[in-house]
């Protein structure tokens, strides 16, 4: 029961960890707005640690700058919640998941999978017994993308029957997050091909059920304050544990699929869509970085 209980505990403070990073500004990197071309001398490049990747240190600090930055409000109800927009919304988010800030998000999900992949072959087996086994036991269902979806439905149905555009957004971020989530999950699965721990199945890696509970946690954290959302990242939480008790996937499969359903969740409810403009051209002794920075007044 003790390492039972430790596992949660880790698995909470990945969860939290997440929330957490989603919204604080990290003061660990130096961030560079540029408004005019920053020239950088290769000189000061430091090469001592291995191979030259060709990137400034200055220019890696501003990208991650970018991935993490001070907490945003609510994503903008659009003039329109239809279904054909929603359709349409969902063709463009598709479209914008190669993004810097996903990388950054599929890299802290690759972390944490490898870091907790030698807990693989034992945590499954530290989450049964009699109590576990009735705790756990609905958690199969609350976090099936055919439990998630209706509720969402019926969060946009409401808003739309009621002519609450702002209820019909948020129902329709989250089906458009748990569809995003969904997408990104079979694509991998059947790309892995990872043996499940009980047998059943080469479609393991990662957890489809983290992945679409946090997408759904992710979306409404973005529309609603702590004390609404907070409910959702403990489901989120919940769910992935019972995974690992039905011992249908390895720790590390929930810890990457957390990371999928935040990039579905982010994705869905970023707004502007608009990359990052960046170009690099050759100067005396060196060579410089122009970005191109667009300003809210600036953007159609």
């Amino acid at each position: 029961m003790l390492r039972a209980a430790g596992i949660a505990v880790l698995i909470g403070v990945w969860f939290t960890t997440s929330l957490a990073a989603q919204d604080v500004a990290l003061d660990t990197a130096e961030v560079v707005h540029l408004d005019t071309p920053l020239v950088i001398d290769p000189s000061a490049v430091d090469t001592a640690v291995g191979v030259d990747d060709g990137v400034p240190p200055q220019a890696k600090a501003f990208a991650f700058g970018q991935v993490i930055g001070k907490p945003t409000p609510a994503p903008p109800t659009p003039a329109h919640t239809g279904i054909k927009e929603m359709i349409k919304e969902l063709g463009i988010d598709i479209k914008h998941l190669p993004s810097w800030e996903n990388v950054f998000w599929a890299g802290v999900g690759g972390g944490a999978a490898a870091a907790v992949h030698p807990l693989d072959p034992t945590t499954n087996a530290d989450l049964s017994g009699p109590f576990l086994n009735k705790f756990f036991a609905p958690g199969a269902i609350m976090g099936q993308s055919y439990t998630l979806l209706p509720v969402s439905a019926t969060i946009y149905a409401i808003g739309r029957a009621t002519d609450h555009p702002q209820i019909s957004h948020m129902g329709s971020d989250l089906i458009q997050s748990i569809a995003i989530a969904e997408l990104m999950t079979q694509s991998i699965k059947y790309s892995v091909r990872r043996e499940r721990p009980n047998g059943s199945g080469a479609n393991s890696f990662p957890s489809g059920h983290a992945a679409d509970t946090m997408a759904f946690a992710t979306a409404l954290e973005r529309h609603l304050n702590w004390k609404y959302y907070a409910p959702a990242y403990a489901l989120a939480t919940y769910v992935a544990m019972s995974r690992l008790h039905d011992n249908v996937h390895y720790v590390s499969d929930v810890a990457f699929g957390a990371s999928v359903g935040i990039i579905a969740g982010r994705t869905v409810t970023r707004t502007g869509h608009h990359p990052f403009p960046v170009a690099m051209t050759a100067v005396p002794r060196g060579f410089e970085i122009v970005y191109m920075r667009q300003s809210d007044e600036d953007k159609p």
